[in-house]
């Protein structure tokens, strides 16, 4: 292991490229602390001390959903319990307390629902603007678009660009869970493939709006599996470089239907985001979700390669609906002491990661 970790630090010094082979070896060695060491490094050389946060808004708008994937415990069917669809009026009162706390950003996903037509988010689109100008809305994932191709018959290029009109500023990133397709045909066997994700992400860069990525990891997938999913995310942000943030996500296997996923512990989560900063060296930001790995655990990945903790969020209900024991929401004096305490320095961001305030 110690030839391993040379040849990553000299990678690393010299700017050079880990493969995959070296990446696949990272995650059976047992060294978490030279890990996190080296991405340490590699983060230091393209953001220094600087940590990211942003004062925003997650609205989940529905969770009615015409996919039950087993990993997700958010979607409902109609009649379900819990079941609901947010009024437009309910949206924009949600967008007025984002403003009224300072926020920059409005993040909003939600079930694929059966019955609302694209009208629908056009119209949630543009009242949102009109209301809020300020918010820069950060909405839909590839999913969602795949979707609505299908209630509209357009091409996912018309789609977007009726969606951008209307006021959509950049992608969050997720519904991209695992790649491989013999895992994604048990977790998500009615999602769209990770080839499509990716096609409709490049897509979303083309027309030149900014997306992030995400990886959900700690369920059925291997190491072998990961490695695989950042090569893809890696060769595509090479064609593109429109992949702002990437973003693992910790899987939580309360309350979802996935037989024989075994969660996340912390070494696995520390390890995970240390080797995705070390492997993705054409991205810029490597966020820690604190909503779902936990406050400890994020604050403890700042010295592991992260420079980004997300954002005050509010409301997230994906990940506690699946039992995430995280607060619902940190305020900017919280995120901004978490930052400190871990030795760095906080920066608030908007989303397409202009300084706000240091």
């Amino acid at each position: 292991m110690d030839n391993l970790l040379n040849t990553v630090r000299a990678k690393v010094e010299q700017g050079e490229r880990l493969d995959d082979a070296e990446t696949l070896e990272l995650f059976g060695c047992d060294d978490l602390l030279a890990i996190g060491e080296l991405a340490a490094l590699a983060n230091a050389r393209l953001n220094g001390d600087t940590v990211y946060f942003n004062v925003n808004r997650h609205v989940n708008y529905t969770n009615l959903c015409v996919n039950r994937c087993t990993f997700c415990a958010f979607s409902r069917e109609a009649g379900d319990e819990g079941e609901y669809t947010l009024a437009l009026n309910d949206i924009l009162a949600k967008a007025a307390e984002a403003v009224a706390s300072g926020a920059t950003e409005l993040h909003m996903v939600g079930g694929l629902h059966p019955d609302l037509p694209f009208d629908f988010y056009l119209e949630m689109l543009a009242a949102l603007k009109a209301d809020a100008p300020q918010l820069h809305i950060k909405a839909f994932t590839a999913v969602e678009l795949d979707y609505f191709t299908q209630l509209t018959g357009q091409p996912v290029e018309v789609v977007i660009d009726e969606l951008k009109g209307a006021g959509l500023g950049s992608l969050p990133g997720g519904g991209a869970e695992i790649f491989a397709p013999a895992v994604r045909a048990k977790i998500c066997p009615e999602k769209i493939s990770g080839a499509r994700w990716l096609e409709i992400s490049e897509a979303v860069h083309r027309a030149g709006l900014k997306s992030n990525a995400t990886m959900l990891f700690g369920h059925l997938e291997s190491h072998a599996d990961r490695v695989d999913h950042l090569r893809q995310l890696r060769q595509l942000q090479d064609r593109t470089g429109g992949f702002q943030a990437f973003i693992p996500l910790a899987f939580q296997p309360d309350n979802t239907r996935v037989p024989g996923a075994k969660g996340v512990g912390g070494v696995d989560a520390l390890k995970t985001l240390a080797i995705s900063r070390l492997y993705l060296d054409n991205f810029r930001h490597i966020k820690a979700y604190w909503v779902m790995l936990g406050l400890k655990i994020a604050q403890v990945a700042l010295c592991f390669g992260v420079n980004d903790l997300d954002g005050t969020v509010v409301e997230e209900k994906i990940g506690h609906d699946a039992g995430a024991d995280s607060p619902q929401q940190l305020n900017k004096e919280q995120l901004m002491t978490l930052i400190r305490k871990a030795g760095k320095v906080p920066v608030e961001r908007d989303t397409l990661y202009r300084e706000v305030g240091r």
